[in-house]
C-alpha cells in the first residue's frame, strides 16, 4: 500500500527544474532554466488567459517536450518516468482551486480522519488535532470538529484544505490559485506550507502575494517572458503594502462585527 501511494518516492523530491519551450507564437522562451527547491515560494503572474494554467499543467504532468509549450520538467534533475507521470497514486502536484465545494456528508473530524487513514498515519489523533488547529488559525471565522464540511464557508473550506494539504499530502508541490480571494490569513497559509517543506507555486494578481515569493514568473503570450528575483527594494515595498493591508483587514473585521469605522486611521511606518 505504501508503494501504491508513492509515499517513499514523493518524499525524496527536493527540486524541480523547468527547461524552456515556446510561446503560442512558436517563439522560444529565453529564461534558460529555473530550478525550484523545497521550501521556496514561486509566484506566477500575468494577464488572464496569458498561459498560467498551461505552465501549471506542464508541471503537474512532468512535461517532457510533449505538450503544446514543448517545455521539459525535471524532478531532482531527471525527467519523470512514465509511471510517475501518469500514476493516480503518485501525484507530483496537489492543487487548491478557487472554488471548494464539499459534497460528502461528513464532519470536519471525519473528513480529516478519512484522509489520515488513507495515508496510513500512525499518530492519527495528533494529526487530526494539528490540522484542525492550523485550519482555524487561517480561517476568518472559527469552526468545530463536529461542523459538517458542507456547511463550511468558502474561506473555512480553503483553510481546512490548505492545512490538510500541508500536513497530510505527500505531494511535494502545491499549487494555489488566487489565494487572495479565499478570506483567510494569506501569510500564515504560506508559512505553513513552506514550513512543511513544500514547493509552492502560486498564481496571483495580488501584489502582496507576488512579493512574498522568492521569485516570480511573468507569463505572456502563452510563454514564460521573465523570471525575476524579489529584490531588497521590493521587500521594502512589501512591508508598506502589508501595513496598508493591515488597515484594510481591520476595517473589514469591524464591518463584519457591526462596529463603527473611524473617520481617520493611521498606517504604521515600517
Amino acid at each position: 500500500m505504501i508503494d501504491f501511494l508513492g509515499l517513499e518516492e514523493e518524499s525524496g523530491v527536493h527540486s524541480i527544474t523547468l527547461l524552456p519551450g515556446i510561446n503560442k507564437h512558436k517563439v522560444g522562451e529565453t529564461f534558460g532554466e529555473l530550478q525550484i527547491n523545497r521550501g521556496e515560494i514561486i509566484s506566477i503572474v500575468g494577464p488572464t488567459g496569458s498561459g498560467k494554467s498551461r505552465l501549471l499543467a506542464d508541471i503537474e504532468w512532468g512535461a517532457n517536450g510533449d505538450t503544446p509549450t514543448k517545455r521539459t520538467v525535471l524532478v531532482n534533475g531527471e525527467p519523470m518516468d512514465i509511471e510517475s507521470r501518469f500514476s493516480s497514486g503518485r501525484k507530483l502536484v496537489a492543487q487548491l482551486s478557487q472554488n471548494m465545494n464539499f459534497v460528502m456528508d461528513l464532519s470536519v473530524e471525519e473528513f480529516i480522519e478519512l484522509h489520515a487513514k488513507s495515508r496510513l498515519v500512525e499518530n492519527e489523533g495528533e494529526v487530526i488535532q494539528k490540522i484542525f488547529k492550523k485550519a482555524n488559525e487561517l480561517a476568518g471565522e472559527q469552526f468545530e470538529l463536529t461542523t459538517p464540511i458542507t456547511s463550511l464557508s468558502g474561506g473555512q473550506s480553503r483553510a481546512l484544505m490548505i492545512a490538510d494539504t500541508a500536513i497530510l499530502s505527500t505531494s511535494p508541490i502545491v499549487l494555489i490559485d488566487e489565494i487572495e480571494n479565499a478570506g483567510i490569513d494569506r501569510k500564515k497559509a504560506l508559512d505553513l506550507l513552506v514550513g512543511e517543506e513544500k514547493i509552492v507555486l502560486m498564481a496571483t494578481h495580488d501584489p502582496i502575494l507576488a512579493l512574498m515569493g522568492d521569485k516570480r514568473i511573468i507569463i505572456s503570450n502563452g510563454g514564460i517572458d521573465k523570471v525575476m528575483d524579489i529584490t531588497e527594494k521590493e521587500k521594502s515595498i512589501l512591508h508598506k503594502l502589508e501595513a496598508l493591508d493591515d488597515v484594510i483587514q481591520d476595517m473589514r473585521t469591524k464591518l463584519r462585527y457591526g462596529k463603527d469605522l473611524e473617520a481617520g486611521f493611521e498606517i504604521k511606518k515600517v
